[in-house]
């Protein structure tokens, strides 16, 4: 049984889910990490009652929220996906054994076909997060998938994230961190900054790509947790969006076909 079905009935859960504001706001933090104020404008609600059904999606824990980096009078949301998968599979199974939820297995390079879809990752050192997501990216997908990333004050690799990248056998210390800037005229269909200060001045790059923010705390500085086992759990949550992100971009490209 999964975290959420033991705290929530599955009549509970359905009904947590269903109210309409609850799901645009799901849908929203789904495509990317929000501010409150940023996620009232996109719904058209007032905060009070944006800010009053956050709480109750974070009850069931299906919505986490980090305080910014950038602005620590500000908090970014996100969205708990693998939570909600959980959630409903165990809603489907409640209801009948044979009701079960399972999650589809990407194979990204038979399913990207044509022009490799683009995907730049941006952070402040281009030292740590921004190397660990353009390497998982580039290993999970072999490639289909170009990936690149960049930051805002480049700095030495931390041997830190050489090493959790090793552990995933992934060797990234031939890896140089470079400046954002050195992307400026190449195009991506998606840009991520993993990084909240860097999102403040991240740059316009051409052809409009789909921008989208993971707000994940810096390792080297995060108070909640010291040496390397803040390292180990950076990669686990980038690894996990990776995933999620794979899963998108491939559908984009069946809509594509579909539409074409």
């Amino acid at each position: 049984m999964s975290a959420i079905a033991a705290d929530l009935s599955p009549l509970v859960y359905l009904q947590l889910i269903a109210e309409p504001l609850r799901w645009q706001l799901l849908d929203e933090l789904g495509r990317s990490d929000r501010r409150v104020g940023e996620l009232c404008e996109l719904v058209g609600k007032p905060q009070s009652l944006v800010s009053y059904h956050l709480r109750e999606l974070r009850s069931g824990d299906l919505v986490s929220a980090r305080q910014s980096s950038a602005d620590g009078r500000d908090t970014y949301y996100q969205a708990n996906i693998v939570r909600f998968a959980e959630g409903l599979s165990a809603v489907g199974t409640a209801l009948h054994p044979a009701v079960r939820l399972t999650c589809l297995e990407v194979d990204a390079p038979a399913v990207v076909r044509g022009r490799k879809p683009r995907v730049l990752f941006l952070c402040t050192g281009n030292s740590t997060r921004s190397q660990m997501a353009e390497a998982l990216l580039t290993r999970r997908t072999r490639g289909a998938i170009t990936a690149r990333s960049g930051g805002s004050h480049p700095k030495a690799l931390h041997p830190n994230a050489v090493r959790a990248m090793a552990e995933r056998g992934i060797d990234i210390s031939a890896h140089r961190s470079k400046h954002f800037d050195r992307f400026i005229r190449e195009r991506f269909d998606r840009v991520i900054t993993l990084c909240d200060k860097v999102r403040e001045i991240c740059p316009d790059f051409p052809g409009q790509p789909m921008t989208t923010h993971w707000s994940i705390a810096d390792p080297a500085v995060d108070s909640s947790d010291v040496g390397y086992y803040a390292f180990v759990r950076t990669a686990d949550e980038i690894e996990t969006r990776i995933e999620l992100l794979i899963a998108q971009l491939t559908s984009d490209k069946h809509k594509e076909w579909r539409d074409s």
